[in-house]
């Protein structure tokens, strides 16, 4: 019906073979003189001489030229028909409406139809309970919210500064948590108890407790609280590894420090992003559900309620929504048992110095030879002043991997563990030499959080 080229003439011929039944009595002659004389004043009209190639395809017909060409001769007819005109003109506008509406219908439902037909559904390889998780039907986020939100808590701190001119002051700060175990244990990150001299938390049922630092750890912004209170909620864990990018997520929280319980609903965008936090590089979950300051530290639950992942960044550029990171419950599940046993995380190497890039112009001020990495500073009764390393050492490689920057010495130093030794190959006053290493453990100072 689409592609029918002959409907305009079609509907002519009918059109006027019904009129002629109707009309006044004419004789045989006069109706071919009418229309002998209708084909010569609107040659248009006369189709028998136009090549049916040339005619335009029915829908631009319909879409270009809503009137019908036919309207020349119904008007001719009506001016001496009469009565019986009449009923002529309201039978040919009937047929006329009634090919119209047919035509148009049929148009637009072969769109539909076709476009419906071409639509294609894609395909992608996951298990049956990946598909299961990632079933959006299934998330209640009502449900999971009520479980959520038992286990989550605010958390505000204060931290005493020293300046000159004013003296002691006191800066506060707020996060969230997330209680991991019934007799108080808590975990947020680092960077939210970092430096405090108070620490409070406050729980769903509005109660406030003192908090400790029971252990932290910088590298994955984790850190493990502790109030003195029995019968918590704790969070259920989940498993990371299990997620899908598209499984619906809750953040729950305290966005901007006074907002504590709020919960916003996002999907996983995506997993194992690398993302540099704090000149720190860590992979983390990627999600679109609402993340704000204050946010920081608490859950990312899964559609069963279960904690995936621990909230601990946002984007912060300008116009940029939808962007919030959370770190996995699989790498916080490890992280969090050795703060709770240790205080800190075991086994991390650590040599002992510090380090810093110095380009070709200060190294020449300074005499210090070739731009490079150089050692800043070297802790007191490490294994770097042990085994001999100075201040002004320009560091060329360790363990035989060139270094160009401070974060490359760093990479090297963490890919061992306590108790290696390893090879500095440094430069010092114009010579190169090597220097053996055995690191030590990484053991934070508590004491350095008061």
């Amino acid at each position: 019906m689409f592609e029918n080229n002959n409907f305009e003439n079609e509907n002519t011929e009918n059109i006027q073979g019904e009129f002629a039944e109707d009309a006044v009595n004419e004789t045989a002659e006069e109706a071919a003189a009418s229309e002998a004389t209708e084909s010569a004043d609107n040659p248009e009209f006369n189709t028998a001489n136009e090549p049916a190639a040339d005619k335009p395809p029915m829908y631009n017909w319909v879409r270009d030229d809503y009137t019908p060409k036919s309207t020349p001769v119904f008007t001719e007819h009506r001016k001496s028909s009469g009565k019986k005109g009449l009923i002529a003109v309201a039978l040919v506008c009937t047929v006329l409406l009634s090919a119209f509406l047919g035509f148009a219908g049929g148009f637009f439902a072969s769109r539909i139809f076709n476009n419906r037909n071409d639509v294609q559904v894609p395909t992608t390889n996951i298990t049956s309970e990946q598909l299961a998780a990632a079933d959006s039907s299934s998330f209640n986020a009502a449900a999971v919210a009520a479980v959520g939100l038992e286990s989550v808590v605010e958390i505000t701190t204060e931290v005493v500064s020293r300046s000159t001119f004013m003296g002691d002051y006191v800066t506060n700060g707020a996060g969230s948590g997330v209680i991991i175990k019934e007799d108080g244990y808590i975990v947020t990150n680092h960077h939210v108890i970092e430096g405090a001299s108070k620490i409070t938390v406050r729980t769903r049922n509005g109660k406030e407790y003192p908090a400790t630092i029971v252990g932290y750890d910088a590298k994955t912004d984790l850190a493990v609280i502790k109030i003195e209170v029995s019968g918590l909620v704790p969070a259920a864990y989940g498993t990371s590894a299990d997620l899908v990018v598209g499984q619906p997520v809750l953040a729950i929280g305290n966005p901007l420090g006074e907002l504590g319980g709020t919960v916003t609903e996002g999907i996983v965008s995506a997993l194992d992003r690398e993302v540099q936090v704090e000149k720190q590089v860590m992979r983390l979950l990627q999600t679109d559900a609402s993340v704000n300051p204050g946010n920081s530290g608490g859950g990312l639950f899964d559609g069963k309620g279960r904690l995936v992942g621990v909230i601990n960044a946002k984007s912060s550029g300008s116009g940029i929504e939808g962007l919030g990171f959370a770190i996995p419950i699989d790498t916080a599940k490890t992280v969090i048992d050795e703060l709770i046993a240790n205080g800190y995380v075991t086994g991390r190497a650590e040599a002992g110095i510090e380090v810093t890039y110095i380009d070709e112009r200060t190294a020449y001020l300074y005499r210090l030879g070739d731009e490079g990495v150089y050692i800043s500073a070297v802790t007191r009764g490490s294994a770097a002043e042990a085994a001999g390393l100075l201040s002004g050492d320009r560091i060329e490689e360790i363990d035989g991997k060139e270094i160009d920057t401070p974060q490359e010495a760093v990479d090297v130093i963490q890919e061992h563990k306590a108790g290696d030794t390893v090879d500095f190959k440094i430069e010092r006053q114009d010579k190169d030499m090597v220097v053996k290493v055995t690191l030590d453990e990484q053991k934070p100072s508590l004491a350095s959080l008061f």
